[in-house]
């Protein structure tokens, strides 16, 4: 666990105090806490939908240009916020191309938000936990993470999301994503948030990382009987999962009672849904969208 704190600014910190992103970066800067930190994680900057020059790539920028004072930071959570300060999907978000260099010991990254995200060309050696907190995974985003060099990577969270806030991809980018990137000490595959859960719980059981990890995380999506069985039929192949993350799902009762038998497997079940039914149609909602 690393020592941790968080600097936020309101939206009347912006409105009536007239404090930008570059003042939040300042008051980093100048805490006298911040060389006993390990973690730095980055709240509401102000007006965090608004697309003009001033937003979080002041902060991230900032980060870069002030690699010293940062070098011991082993954590960084940009974007930790709550729809009350702004909707997942509002937010806008920055390029991180030159913070893989300028942050070699960093562990651990988590990013919230994919409007206008970029993360470039990866590659770091000790990053351990890549996460990517979304209502819609753009396609450029997971194409970066396919191609990076990521040897020490061990847990991969990715919330897939849905088309209508950003993600522009489909189950065969997913199943390409699986196949060609390389992360040789993975144990946590989080494919999460989506509604094409079934087809995502299909890519995973089949990719190459199934024999390696530990820890499979399908949770919060529209996670149906149909994926279900497949999930129980697949995981006793595989006796290195211990852990199946279902959280938010759309299982049957009995579904669920023949997860909670599987031997060996610790299955959180957490969260049940029941679709939505109008004029006759079937809808399945995963949990973050905006």
């Amino acid at each position: 666990m690393y020592k941790s704190k968080r600097y936020a600014f309101t939206y009347e910190d912006y409105t009536e105090g007239g404090k930008a992103p570059k003042d939040l970066l300042k008051e980093i800067l100048e805490d006298a806490e911040l060389p006993n930190l390990e973690e730095v994680v980055i709240g509401p900057w102000g007006q965090c939908w608004d697309d003009d020059e001033h937003g979080l790539q002041d902060i991230v920028d900032g980060i870069v240009e002030h690699k010293e004072t940062f070098s011991h930071i082993k954590s960084l959570f940009f974007a930790d916020m709550d729809y009350e300060d702004c909707e997942v999907s509002w937010i806008i978000q920055a390029d991180y191309s030159k913070l893989w260099e300028a942050m070699p010991q960093l562990e651990k990254l988590v990013i919230k938000g994919s409007s206008e995200l970029a993360l470039g060309t990866i590659a770091h050696e000790k990053l351990r936990h890549l996460e990517i907190i979304c209502g819609g995974l753009p396609m450029s985003v997971l194409s970066s993470i396919q191609k990076a060099k990521l040897p020490a990577l061990q847990k991969l969270l990715l919330y897939i999301g849905v088309d209508g806030y950003g993600f522009d991809g489909d189950i065969a980018a997913i199943q390409e994503f699986l196949e060609e990137s390389d992360f040789p000490q993975l144990t946590y595959l989080g494919l999460t948030d989506s509604e094409i859960q079934d087809e995502v719980a299909e890519a995973a059981l089949s990719c190459k990382y199934i024999s390696q990890i530990s820890t499979l995380d399908l949770s919060m999506g529209t996670l149906t009987d149909k994926g279900g069985q497949m999930l129980l039929e697949g995981l006793p192949k595989y006796p290195n999962i211990k852990k199946l993350e279902l959280a938010h799902h759309f299982l049957s009762e009995d579904m669920m009672e023949r997860f909670e038998e599987l031997p060996g497997i610790e299955v959180n079940l957490d969260d049940p849904q029941e679709a939505d039914e109008y004029d006759g149609d079937i809808y399945y909602y995963p949990m973050l969208t905006e």
